[in-house]
């Protein structure tokens, strides 16, 4: 069963059309990549996944049923469930907290947990993406930027949500680093059941991830399946320009 689904969604920005008739699918614990060049409509699917904005037209579904942007009890519930990561790992940490109220940040806000029971659960997240108790007492410059993307995740997972959406997740880091971060979202994945939508412009990281592929060009889907057979034979010449321009990540 679908956990999040876009299902013929429109959206418009200042009269202009940016995504037609968009439909697509988020397995529970499933892994979906989207891709596509700069334009095409990924930052906007993710808004809508995000419930940050609503659809012109169509709608956005969590667990069968149309997302309300309106209902507050579901919008909390929603937003525990669905989770952000997203690509600067430094603009996204606030300079001025120290980790652990960063981490901890969306226990407060969802009023998910608090005292002793929102320390351990920060403790967990911490944890759970390779990192030290020691870093809950620090702030984000002294970190690098993958120690600082592994937070953000940390931030995510806080919440125990069961989808993430990842922005683009490894672009600001290097070569190296982005490998390590790319491994950490597919243990992680694995090990706590979570579904998986990563929106890139690169068909490498995402096929280190992904079972299933939407390739995206002016708004529209264009071609979509197992994310394998697209990287070797794609149906369509701009999916196959995707699959040729991009270097492979090294394993």
């Amino acid at each position: 069963m679908s956990v999040l689904e876009l299902r013929e969604a429109g959206f418009s920005y200042g009269g202009r059309s940016v995504l037609d008739d968009v439909s697509l699918a988020v397995e529970a614990g499933g892994t979906l990549g989207l891709v596509g060049e700069s334009g095409a409509g990924k930052s906007t699917i993710l808004r809508l996944l995000l419930g940050l904005a609503a659809p012109r037209e169509g709608d956005v579904l969590f667990d069968g049923a149309a997302l309300d942007l309106r209902d507050r009890a579901l919008m909390r519930r929603f937003r525990a469930a669905v989770q952000p990561v997203f690509q600067d790992p430094y603009s996204s940490l606030d300079p001025r907290q120290r980790v652990d109220r960063i981490v901890g940040e969306p226990l407060r806000s969802l009023k998910l947990a608090s005292g002793a029971d929102a320390g351990e659960r920060v403790a967990e997240a911490v944890a759970a993406v390779g990192l030290a108790p020691d870093v809950l007492t620090r702030y984000p410059h002294q970190f690098s930027g993958g120690q600082r993307q592994r937070i953000a995740i940390a931030r995510a997972l806080v919440s125990r949500p069961r989808v993430l959406l990842a922005d683009e997740p490894v672009s600001a880091l290097d070569v190296t680093t982005r490998v390590q971060v790319i491994e950490l979202l597919e243990r992680l994945r694995r090990e706590q059941g979570l579904a998986l939508v990563m929106v890139s412009h690169d068909l490498s990281a995402v096929a280190a991830v992904c079972e299933r592929t939407v390739v995206l060009r002016g708004g529209r889907v264009v071609e979509e399946g197992a994310t394998g057979g697209i990287l070797a034979s794609a149906q369509t010449d701009y999916a196959r320009s995707l699959v040729a321009a991009v270097p492979r990540l090294p394993r």
